[in-house]
């Protein structure tokens, strides 16, 4: 087995050539330790790629840099392939001779190579291999430009040729800086510098200091517009009607001759729960399209820039605001990304503050529920939700930053790459992967629940019984008393809730065994609009998943883990009660 180490900077185009060289051959999980994300792939069944994470250097002693070091170190690595950014050569040569202490055959990349021709840099590709003892290969990776001879040096080549036994000594940082100038003196040349690149025209208007938070407000705006009125919730709704006029009546028709218990264990408890969360499907799908696009774009650090004044008010730098923006995806990534922040002050209140940023598995709730009591303003609706948890989350975050995160603040530094129109299979690649989550989620963990608790809503101590006198009725009769000043302290919501601690789009699954599957007409009878919003502002602020939890557990240990559930039970419940106070006051 070969062992290829894929490393460079940040933003180089590493992730775009380890989809080129793997395929669909990719394998993602975490270091052993660390939850920091580790890819493997196969360029053949004996050459394997690991994509090592994205670093600017081997000296600052981030959890990244220690797996990457640990790596090149004590792993069995036959080659490194060193990706960098063709018109950054000053700033990612750094870390190349950094990897050339590791005595481990090298061969340089020089990426977006089209770039830095446009921007005027003419680089003399001989001449700088020989000045650095390495192997060169200019490539554009988004276009597949000379990935075949890196293909071909995987394959075929030896790598004892690309050893380099020269010795380099430098005594501070300053020092190889100096040796990387001299070397690109020689080998670059600026034939004549870009002006008014579009990079810079763009950031005229999205980093102006009058014109930069309307338009980022505008951004947002058009993503719930496209996702909950032009694209996504129409295609849901199509598949909504498809369920509901063709395939149930179509269930009931088949299944006709069986027993009343068994058609209701396929429909209801099978079919019913899963197909009632799968048909948000195109929702989900449209929303995490357009993140995708804001990442692959480029915007999406220049948010974080922008959001740095408001973030420090919260006692977070602006990068916290990338594992933030992750958490209106997914709790599990984004408290897992917090890891990349560098003081423990900030990844600690991080995490804690994710569970407020209101997740995918959210939606498919606050989608439902909208179009049921709330269809001329849906978006307005479930838009309000997402603002509530960021507000929420930045009064709760002030409060903690005064009194058990009072520590010293980190200064912002982060780069802001070039803006480039996101490639189309990266952007569906993207999309889909998050669409295939869903899918297993639902063919697994809702699956699951769906059964038990059509299980535990037709059986009771004496068999099969009413659902009023069945196990779950029993289960959810203890929580009334809790959730009955909220304004829906019904048995069949305390059991929806509960269940929503395994995944959050079991909560809707669980109406659908209890309620029947057609959910859209039964809500309106059980719900006023006032309860059904305090039931989603609920949903949106109780502890999420147990998959987060777990996360959280493993990245911080169980006393955050406990703290941050009773936290979150306690937020969620004060927040509610208050809301509907307030709202019988007012109506």
């Amino acid at each position: 087995m070969v062992t290829a180490a894929l490393i460079g900077n940040p933003n180089v185009g590493k992730t775009s050539l380890f989809n080129v060289l793997t395929g669909s051959n990719q394998y993602v999980g975490n270091w052993a330790g660390v939850t920091v994300e580790k890819k493997e792939g196969y360029l053949e069944k004996n050459i394997k790629i690991v994509d090592l994470p994205g670093i600017y250097a081997m000296d600052t002693y981030s959890n990244e840099e220690k797996v990457s070091k640990e790596f090149l170190k004590n792993g069995d690595v036959d080659i490194i392939i060193n990706i960098v950014d063709a018109a950054n050569l000053d700033r990612n040569l750094y870390l190349t001779m950094q990897l050339k202490e590791f005595k481990k055959p090298i061969v340089l990349l020089l990426n977006m190579i089209d770039v830095a021709e446009k921007k005027g840099f003419k680089i003399d590709f001989d001449k700088l291999s020989r000045e650095l003892n390495i192997r060169i290969i200019p490539i554009v990776a988004s276009k597949n430009k000379n990935i075949d001879e890196v293909k071909e040096i995987l394959k075929n080549e030896d790598f004892s040729k690309f050893e380099d036994d020269n010795k380099y000594h430098f005594s501070s940082e300053k020092e190889t800086y100096e040796f990387i100038e001299g070397i690109l003196r020689k080998s670059v040349k600026q034939i004549y510098e870009t002006v008014n690149s579009p990079t810079e025209i763009l950031d005229k208007i999205f980093l102006n200091r009058f014109l930069a938070y309307p338009v980022f407000a505008l951004i947002i705006f058009l993503i719930f517009k496209f996702t909950f009125s032009w694209v996504g919730a129409p295609l849901q709704d199509l598949a909504t009607n498809l369920v509901d006029d063709s395939v149930i009546p179509y269930l009931h028709k088949i299944l006709g001759f069986t027993s009343p218990w068994f058609s209701s264990f396929l429909i209801d408890g099978v079919f019913g729960g899963v197909i009632s969360v799968v048909v948000f499907l195109p929702i989900i799908l449209t929303l995490f399209f357009c993140i995708s696009i804001l990442e692959d774009s480029g915007y999406m650090a220049r948010a974080a820039f922008l959001m740095d004044k408001l973030m420090r008010k919260m006692g977070l730098s602006g990068k916290a605001f990338i594992p933030l923006v992750m958490g209106f995806g997914c709790s599990v990534p984004a408290i897992m990304s917090a890891r990349t922040l560098e003081s423990e002050k900030d990844r600690k209140l991080t995490a804690l503050l994710v569970p407020f940023m209101s997740c995918n598995a959210r939606l498919p709730i606050y989608a439902l529920m909208t179009a049921a009591f709330f269809p001329k303003n849906q978006g307005l609706a479930i838009g309000s939700l997402y603002l509530l948890g960021i507000i929420i989350a930045f009064i709760i975050g002030k409060c903690l930053k005064n009194t058990l995160f009072k520590k010293g603040e980190e200064p912002l530094v982060i780069e802001l790459p070039e803006y480039k129109f996101p490639e189309p299979k990266n952007l569906f690649l993207h999309t889909w992967d998050k669409g295939k989550g869903f899918l297993k989620k639902a063919g697994t963990i809702i699956f699951s629940i769906s059964v038990i608790i059509w299980a535990l809503s037709h059986f009771g101590f004496g068999g099969m019984v009413d659902i009023k006198y069945s196990f779950l009725s029993y289960i959810g009769r203890v929580l009334v008393p809790f959730f009955r000043p909220l304004g829906f302290g019904t048995w069949q919501n305390s059991v929806a809730l509960l269940s929503g601690l395994a995944a959050k789009e079991v909560v809707l699954s669980t109406m659908g065994v209890i309620y029947g599957a057609n959910l859209t007409r039964v809500l309106p009878t059980l719900f006023s609009p006032l309860t059904a919003y305090v039931f989603l502002v609920f949903v949106l602020l109780y502890p999420p998943c147990i998959s987060a939890l777990g996360t959280m557990k493993k990245e911080y240990g169980i006393k955050m883990t406990l703290f941050s559930i009773v936290f979150q039970i306690c937020t969620a419940w004060i927040v509610c009660f208050i809301i509907y106070n307030v709202g019988i006051l007012l109506i």
